[in-house]
């Protein structure tokens, strides 16, 4: 059985503990739009543009700016869709971001650079989701992805409608 996700969480803010708290969303529930504010550290989840939940986030581990390059461990910043769905992540599940886009390829190609991918909203890694849980929150851990808890990415994985508009905000 899963810990609380606020058991060992006693760092956190109070506007963090205050999301990691929020009951989970109503069965059927359906997410056709997410926004990122990295500054924040949240992302909003949309539906029909009523804001539905939001979900206190990771980031990667040099967060400001748009991710340029492989390896900047930089998140993305602009507009992409969830073209993805893998419940297998070594990351518990994830949902997979378009990026990079054309844009962003060529960007990087005319620096001599690739553009790098794998670009996900994710859980924790697999084994240590029980153990760590919000307290992820403590810090930008990532190589570019959006991380969740566990719980949280089970409900996004079911939420999230096919081909999600993800608008990631600096």
């Amino acid at each position: 059985m899963p810990t609380n996700p606020t058991a060992h969480a006693s760092t956190l803010s109070p506007k963090q503990l205050e999301l990691v708290n929020q009951p989970p969303l109503p069965i059927g529930t359906q997410i056709d739009k997410l926004i990122v504010y990295k500054s924040k550290r949240e992302m909003h989840a949309l539906h029909q543009g009523s804001l539905v939940k939001i979900y206190p986030i990771s980031l990667g581990k040099n967060p400001i700016g748009h991710k340029e390059f492989e390896g900047d461990m930089k998140t993305p910043e602009g507009v992409y869709t969830i073209n993805d769905r893998n419940a297998n992540s070594g990351y518990h599940k994830n949902l997979g971001i378009s990026y990079p886009n054309e844009a962003d390829i060529a960007y990087a190609k005319a620096h001599g650079k690739l553009a790098g991918g794998a670009i996900k909203i994710h859980g924790i890694k697999n084994g240590l989701g029980d153990i760590i849980g919000a307290n992820h929150l403590l810090k930008d851990w990532t190589h570019g992805c959006i991380a969740v808890t566990d719980p949280e990415i089970d409900e996004l994985f079911v939420a999230v409608v096919e081909d999600v508009v993800i608008e990631i905000l600096p």
